[in-house]
């Protein structure tokens, strides 16, 4: 297993376009506007950042400057067709930061495009749906073994290499595919549709899969959120569960430079999103229990939340990239199919630690 670490960072612009490629008729050809987000990766090289530690503000900081170019601007006067698609790769080039491997632009909340540092895209849309369901197959004691239900999540990701056409794969085409499969889920219970008898997150990923990827060859992978903090990556292949938490911490940046108030104590409110990647079990139609994960970790987490992070045994320091080696280490006996913890300091900017080899590659 190799590791792997990334700076990560976002930022947000409001501008104006017309995507005159479209057909003829299409709204997006009119002069329109949208809140976007920017989000990059990159393998910060040692001694880019002015202190160790300050890799994730340092990337934070030249993304900003480089989309206050676009903020509040015509985008057609920077480039002459800016999709999503575009905007990332102008991005990329102007950004200038080592060690970029990757380049997002969500034009919505619903909808972005994806670029690596080998000019390959992926285009992703979100899709929601409301239904009910149980898990028959669950201990009787489990909470999930009662009828109950879920505002449903789920974001189709397509590889535009695999298009197979000149016209690649837009946010319209995974729409009208999604259609039919919203009559059929939404104010549904799913464990009354064909396939759907045990409806997990996995199983629900790999039955999208599976009705999808036929329509779809440029189908990348399948993620459904059964909650805001949970969900179920699925590449036709694989399964790679997520769960999400929050802890408030306080810090110091000991090796800031003198003077600068990222030496005084300060704080962030942090998201952790834990990655696990484990053999699907056949009876329970599950990998790992969403609910097994938080209370294994809640140990770690107890010694997280509402504490000075500097305090911690054997941390070096509380920067990111000490704090998610930190968690790594903490975590791995409880949780062994731990392999990638994502830890944001601010929303969007923080590090990605990865170790394992399987699952499939994810989104920004």
């Amino acid at each position: 297993m190799s590791e792997r670490l990334f700076q990560v960072a976002a930022a947000p612009f409001e501008a104006a376009r017309r995507v005159a490629i479209l057909p003829a008729g299409h709204r997006a050809r009119r002069l329109h506007g949208h809140s976007f987000i920017a989000r990059v990766r990159a393998e910060i090289p040692p001694g880019w950042a002015a202190c160790p530690g300050g890799e994730v503000d340092a990337l934070a900081a030249a993304l900003g400057e480089c989309v206050a170019r676009l903020d509040y601007r015509d985008l057609n006067e920077h480039l002459p067709v800016p999709t999503d698609e575009n905007l990332a790769r102008w991005l990329r080039d102007a950004l200038g930061v080592p060690g970029l491997a990757s380049v997002g632009i969500q034009s919505t909340r619903e909808q972005g495009a994806d670029l690596d540092g080998g000019d390959h895209v992926h285009v992703w849309r979100r899709f929601r749906f409301e239904a009910a369901h149980w898990l028959p197959r669950v201990a009787a004691d489990h909470q999930c073994g009662r009828l109950h239900g879920h505002g449903f999540e789920v974001i189709l990701h397509a590889d535009q290499d695999l298009a197979g056409d000149d016209m690649g794969i837009d946010y319209d085409r995974l729409a009208a595919l999604w259609a039919p499969l919203h009559d059929e889920l939404h104010q549904a219970c799913l464990n009354d549709i064909p396939g759907l008898e045990n409806p997990t997150s996995e199983l629900l990923a790999r039955w999208l899969w599976q009705r999808l990827k036929p329509q779809l060859p440029a189908l990348s992978w399948v993620s459904v959120y059964e909650t805001a903090t949970a969900g179920c990556h699925y590449d036709g292949e694989r399964f790679r569960i997520w769960k999400e938490l929050r802890f408030e911490a306080a810090l110091q940046l000991k090796r800031a430079p003198t003077g600068d108030p990222r030496r005084r104590w300060h704080g962030h409110s942090y998201l952790l999103r834990l990655h696990l990647t484990a053999p699907l079990d056949e009876v329970l139609g599950w990998t790992v229990d969403y609910g097994d994960v938080k209370a294994l970790f809640q140990p770690v987490y107890q010694r997280l939340d509402h504490h000075p992070l500097n305090a911690l045994p054997y941390l070096g320091d509380a920067d990111p990239v000490g704090l998610a080696a930190w968690i790594r280490e903490q975590a791995a006996a409880a949780l062994p199919q731990l392999e990638r913890l994502d830890l944001h300091q601010t929303p969007g900017c923080g590090v990605l630690l990865s170790w394992g080899e399987g699952g499939p590659a994810l989104p920004l």
